[in-house]
């Protein structure tokens, strides 16, 4: 058996939930980084004795659009699935009920989802630290019940909570610009998950391409770019009430 890791983590959040899931779980460990953009994701086959860990971030309450795109090209064949969303102690809302459904489209048979909570991409003060010791202790015995289910041979689907049709999905409308600190060393142009920023000219941002994941923020080695101050202060504020208090990660297994 080979586990697939599948994640979506352009700050990073998502790949440590994905990890602590994954290393607990048994079998030859497979990445797949859905940052890439250059990868062939139609070529991605599994077997139906493969297990995926299928993580994405939630943006607006959805699984980002390119995001779905890419999972959609994939090859499941019939592999068990462990769906991963996670969001940054707001909510998560559809996502993870668009990622059951994307992965079953794909070809898997979901057979347990987490919904975990990580530091938020944009507004870093909340959640911040997180996945923390409670995470990894809850996410360590969620993955040991999700390997006895595997063991057990169980394809049993889990309920997951959502809408559908889903709602719409929620636009953050940040789109990082470089500062003068910017010396178009092209780190965030080659990385960008979205090609949103010219390789040729990396101050250029294509505005409607841009998904706002911050991957661009978190990967300069010059801290040369950055969101609006005003537009991630007025985030902050809104944030503020929903986001106070700490939420707990929701585990499904059937």
């Amino acid at each position: 058996m080979k586990l697939y890791e599948v994640v979506f983590s352009p700050t990073g959040g998502t790949q440590k939930v994905a990890d602590r899931l994954a290393q607990s779980l048994s079998g030859e460990i497979v990445p797949v980084d859905l940052t890439d953009h250059t990868l062939a994701f139609a070529s991605i086959a599994l077997t139906p004795d493969d297990v995926a860990v299928l993580a994405v971030p939630s943006y607006g309450g959805r699984v980002p659009a390119p995001v779905v795109e890419r999972l959609a090209a994939l090859h499941g064949n019939g592999a068990r699935a462990v769906l991963v969303c996670v969001y940054g102690n707001r909510a998560y809302e559809d996502t993870l009920a668009e990622l059951q459904d994307t992965a079953k489209q794909a070809g898997f048979r979901p057979i347990a989802a987490v919904a975990a909570v990580a530091e938020h991409s944009i507004a870093r003060q909340f959640a911040a630290g997180r996945p923390d010791a409670q995470d990894a202790q809850q996410l360590a015995a969620f993955a040991a019940q999700t390997r006895g289910k595997l063991t057990a041979g169980s394809a049993a689907e889990p309920q997951i909570p959502g809408n559908r049709p889903y709602q719409k999905a929620g636009g953050a409308g940040m789109v990082p610009k470089p500062t003068k600190a910017c010396v178009r060393c092209g780190a965030c142009a080659k990385t960008c998950p979205v090609q949103a920023i010219s390789a040729d000219d990396p101050k250029k941002v294509n505005a409607k391409a841009c998904i706002s994941c911050m991957r661009c923020v978190s990967i300069c080695p010059h801290d040369a770019r950055k969101v609006n101050p005003l537009l991630l202060s007025a985030a902050g504020l809104m944030l503020k009430k929903v986001c106070a208090q700490r939420k707990d990660n929701e585990l499904f297994l059937a």
